[in-house]
């Protein structure tokens, strides 16, 4: 019997990488879990991992999950993953949007496509997912939602700039800007239902798949980088708390594991 028996939770972008470990991270602590992606067997993605990997792991481990797989930019298969989620394991008490697609592109030519594939998926799919657990969350005045974010987000420091250092992922920081913004709103608006919403992002570098693949690694010194682990505790922690007290923080994974490391030791 773990803290989250009895929960209902969905994670996106959870067939590897950091969702992965939120979901496993959370069917460990006894929650029924939806995990969504794209990814529904191994070979489907040229990166490994798989919704079918996944949930074998969890039931390996004694856990519950059901994989469904599903395009986030895709309003049909948003709704979908709410009716499934419903239907298969009762009424969703956590929600964890973590998936993302990423182009790195410099402003001058970025393209349209890309562009609004992006924002459908990490600020309309977040946004639109929100829509539809709020209502039974506000019926039972109970429920958590947990964003992921990204260093990203924050302003570049400057001038003078360091030549084109991070240039391309202009895109990317608005997108996890617009998501932080929406977080900080939507916990003022249902502060007084009972439900959470918290954003985090990693301290540091997790070295997913995806960031492998965008070289992100080579450009960050490994003392930057951190285990997938400690976001995977920072999104329980957040799914945990009191939401009388822990909502509306834009944070960082270590941060927010210091602030309740802290608050325990002095109880």
């Amino acid at each position: 019997m773990g803290e989250l028996s009895g929960k209902v939770a969905i994670v996106t972008g959870a067939s590897r990488g950091i969702g992965a470990a939120i979901a496993e991270r959370f069917a460990a602590a006894g929650a029924a879990v939806a995990v969504t992606a794209r990814t529904k067997e191994e070979g489907d993605h040229p990166f490994a991992g798989s919704l079918a990997t996944v949930v074998h792991k969890i039931a390996e481990d004694g856990g519950r999950a059901i994989p469904i797989a599903a395009d986030l930019s895709s309003q049909e298969d948003r709704k979908r993953i709410i009716d499934t989620t419903t239907a298969e394991l009762g009424p969703i008490d956590i929600l964890v949007n973590n998936a993302a697609i990423t182009y790195f592109e410099p402003v001058d030519g970025f393209n349209e496509k890309h562009f609004r594939l992006m924002f459908e998926v990490q600020v309309r799919a977040p946004f639109e997912l929100a829509q539809y657990v709020l209502p039974s969350m506000k019926e039972r005045k109970s429920g958590w939602i947990v964003n992921i974010s990204s260093g990203a987000a924050r302003h570049p420091q400057g001038p003078p700039y360091m030549g084109r250092r991070g240039a391309g992922g202009t895109v990317y920081g608005m997108c996890k800007a617009a998501l932080e913004r929406f977080t900080t709103g939507l916990a003022s608006e249902v502060y007084e239902d009972g439900i959470a919403v918290n954003v985090v992002s990693p301290s540091g570098l997790v070295v997913t798949p995806g960031v492998v693949h965008h070289r992100l690694d080579q450009v960050t010194p490994p003392e930057r980088h951190e285990p997938v682990e400690v976001m995977a505790e920072a999104a329980y922690v957040l799914a945990t708390g009191d939401p009388a007290t822990l909502t509306g923080k834009v944070t960082y994974a270590k941060e927010i594991l210091d602030e309740v490391g802290k608050a325990a030791d002095s109880a």
